[in-house]
């Protein structure tokens, strides 16, 4: 059995990632930590100053963080403190912090992170780097939408969208939405961020030429997505060398 702790356990994605590990019979739920105490399926959930400890205590194999980039920092370091094997989908790291994560983790535990655990995200970024390479004389514009509550903008995913293109273009001018006289210049990108209600997670990348255009899209349902990708991260990261990997190597993309 694999024993798997939660941090920002009683959260959505918290609450979503504990169901599926409950209920799976080669997976055993040992609890986690949040802002307070509290339970996730009759597994204590302490607060997250209390995570060095909790980890000495319960000896999961592997944390599993959605949170934010402040307290993902911390929880990372405890992590691999504690030999405690890693799946991160926090956005919003700082370069700083992501220096700090890559001195925690390399050479200690295994880790797998991503801005996106969704199998079809995967697929999409693989889609986008093909269209890149056959379509960078086309205009472009990347667009993703999320709910009201959610912190970073734009989205993780929306950045990884921007490395690949990037890698295959070069870097390019970014120009993060539009007003007032904004002629769109020669290779420019165009970034776009909505909020509101509770969209899960929409992103597209729209190549643009003058007698047609090639739109690939993607769009999330349910957070269960992430949930289930993030769980079978787990599963494949259990035993690997101690370095960080991303959800492509786990999908063997």
């Amino acid at each position: 059995m694999t024993r798997i702790a939660v941090a920002w356990a009683l959260g959505r994605m918290g609450t979503t990632i504990g169901r599926i590990v409950n209920e799976a019979p080669d997976l055993e739920l040992v609890g986690g930590v949040d802002l307070a105490e509290g339970t996730l399926f009759g597994e204590e959930v302490v607060p997250a100053a209390r995570i060095d400890a909790f980890l000495k205590e319960k000896r999961p194999d592997i944390l599993i963080d959605f949170t934010v980039a402040a307290a993902a920092v911390e929880n990372i370091k405890a992590a691999a403190g504690n030999n405690v094997a890693l799946v991160v989908g926090t956005t919003g790291f700082s370069p700083e912090q992501r220096e700090v994560i890559r001195g925690a983790v390399e050479g200690n535990v295994p880790a797998v992170i991503s801005s996106n655990f969704s199998v079809g995200v995967n697929i999409f970024w693989k889609l986008v780097r093909e269209a890149a390479r056959q379509l960078g004389d086309y205009d472009i514009e990347v667009t993703e939408a999320h709910h009201r509550y959610k912190k970073d903008a734009p989205s993780g995913t929306a950045k990884t969208i921007l490395e690949i293109l990037d890698q295959e273009l070069g870097n390019r001018e970014k120009v993060y939405g539009r007003v007032g006289l904004a002629e769109r210049k020669e290779g420019e990108i165009g970034v776009h961020a909505i909020r509101g209600g509770d969209i899960v997670g929409d992103h597209s990348v729209l190549f643009a030429g003058n007698f047609e255009c090639i739109e690939i899209s993607h769009r999330a349902y349910d957070r269960a997505v992430f949930a289930q990708g993030a769980v079978r991260a787990a599963r494949w990261v259990v035993g690997k060398e101690p370095r960080i990997y991303s959800m492509q190597e786990v999908l063997g993309l």
